[in-house]
């Protein structure tokens, strides 16, 4: 066998963690306790969405909510609030619209921020709930979702957009930010909430 060939055999054994399996301790990882955010998907906002990409987005968003209910994983709604602008908590243009299958028992986060976490309880809310992995969905995928997204990330939660289920003013802008951030399918939020 050739030196190089030697080297890499080495190198990939390495690597794969099966040189030195027996003398080091197996590391359990964490389990996956998830939680999805919807956010911003108030009446006031809902009109600047194509409605193409809206209708696609609450039929995903719906689905989501019901996977997550269906197996026992928290449902949390973000609501948008400037101080200025409005719209005022109570108002029908504050609530999300009948179309979207959120509940009064749904932790709530009401946020003056893009980000979710900036000066507001979620951190606290999924601390409470036990969750570390999060799947956000909502709007704008350009603004408030992107904003939320990083803001978990540092904060050291697993954070994943869900594709289909954001939107944004802008079809190739929601496009965009799905594929430079990874955006995941329902499919695999699927088998991570139902294993």
């Amino acid at each position: 066998m050739k030196k190089s060939a030697i080297i890499l055999t080495i190198l990939f054994t390495v690597i794969s963690g099966n040189l030195f399996s027996q003398d080091q301790p197996q590391q359990s990882a964490n389990p996956i306790k998830p939680a999805l955010l919807v956010i911003d998907t108030q009446n006031v906002y809902m009109g600047m969405v194509p409605e193409r990409e809206m209708g696609v987005a609450i039929y995903y968003i719906n689905g989501l909510i019901d996977l997550f209910r269906s197996n026992g994983y928290p449902v949390i709604r973000v609501y948008h609030f400037d101080k200025e602008a409005g719209p005022k908590p109570g108002t029908e243009l504050f609530e999300y619209p009948p179309s979207i299958l959120i509940k009064d028992e749904d932790a709530r986060v009401i946020k003056t921020y893009g980000n979710g976490f900036n000066k507001t309880d979620l951190d606290k809310v999924l601390k409470e709930k036990g969750c570390n992995t999060l799947f956000l969905c909502g709007l704008s995928a350009v603004g408030c979702v992107l904003a939320t997204w990083i803001g978990a990330q540092d904060l050291d939660y697993k954070a994943f957009m869900v594709k289909d289920a954001i939107m944004s003013h802008n079809s190739d802008y929601t496009n965009q930010v799905e594929d430079m951030f990874g955006a995941v399918g329902f499919d695999v939020v699927k088998l991570i909430v139902e294993k």
